[in-house]
């Protein structure tokens, strides 16, 4: 791993970069670029999904990087559709296909679908994809704690991770707070709220001001000293390098509760709720 970013301890005994470069509709040979360039950037945590369809760009920008396999942290997802137990580590397999690779550092669950109530057999899944060396690290994405409880109940395995909606306009304390009791690591998708109004908010330009830093890199530090993973995206270098330049500089205990208190009930970009959506 890059030293120049700081990783975190899983309970499982593995170690996660602090930070990620995140590919959701970053497709082809243009996302097969920008995998390849956020390597050279520095970035080691690459994060994907099959619901992306992506896998293979994402696995192409690794191999043209030449960077040692053991160097690069890769996350994907169980889509939905794909919760039935024999399905699902047959999907396992398609990605590692996919992308080329010999196994996933992380794999999650992408959404609990309560309704169609198989997150538990998905689960199942995984921990038997993990036993089959698919897979180093098990976690979800978009669980409450709930679903969590249900899954520690029938198979006595935690998550890692959860992966989770997260940025000043939509803060997760009562998530995050779960995680952290429950020695879960907390992820952060779309942490610049997908670059919509919280990059605009008048209270996180004033503090980019003061810290001479550009507003999402005060929104990316405040994950960080949260204990929240951000997995930002960036096409271009510029951005890319800009969302890693957070470790030079601190946000004060009053800065903190400043961005805390921008969190609104409704804050979430398209109102996914965990317990009502559903992905196919």
């Amino acid at each position: 791993m890059t030293k120049d970013i700081p990783l975190y301890q899983l309970h499982d005994g593995y170690k996660i970069p602090s930070i990620g470069f995140g590919t959701s509709g970053i497709t082809g040979k243009k996302g097969a670029e920008s995998v390849e360039n956020a390597l050279h950037n520095g970035y080691r945590l690459i994060d994907t999904a099959i619901r992306y369809e992506n896998e293979g760009a994402v696995g192409a920008g690794i191999r043209r990087s030449s960077l040692p396999r053991e160097e690069i942290y890769v996350t994907s997802k169980l889509r939905g559709g794909l919760y039935d137990y024999s399905t699902a580590l047959a999907s396992i397999e398609e990605s590692l296909f996919r992308t080329g690779l010999d196994y996933f550092d992380l794999f999650l669950l992408h959404w609990p679908n309560p309704k169609q109530d198989k997150y538990v057999e998905a689960w199942s899944a995984l921990i038997q994809a993990q036993k089959n060396g698919y897979i180093r690290s098990i976690g979800v994405s978009n669980f409450e704690p709930e679903h969590i409880d249900r899954l520690k109940k029938e198979t006595v395995v935690t998550p890692v991770i959860n992966q989770i909606e997260l940025h000043p306009y939509f803060s997760q304390e009562r998530v995050r707070k779960y995680n952290s009791d429950n020695e879960i690591v907390t992820q952060a998708w779309s942490p610049l709220s997908r670059a919509r109004t919280v990059l605009q908010d008048e209270t996180l330009n004033t503090l980019a001001k003061e810290k001479n830093k550009d507003t999402g890199q005060i929104v990316l530090r405040w994950h960080y000293q949260h204990g929240v993973i951000p997995i930002p995206k960036a096409s271009g270098t510029e951005h890319q390098l800009s969302n890693l330049d957070i470790f030079d500089f601190e946000l004060s205990d009053a800065e903190m509760e400043k961005i805390d208190s921008l969190t609104r009930e409704d804050g979430r970009i398209d109102k996914q709720d965990p317990n009502e959506h559903e992905e196919f």
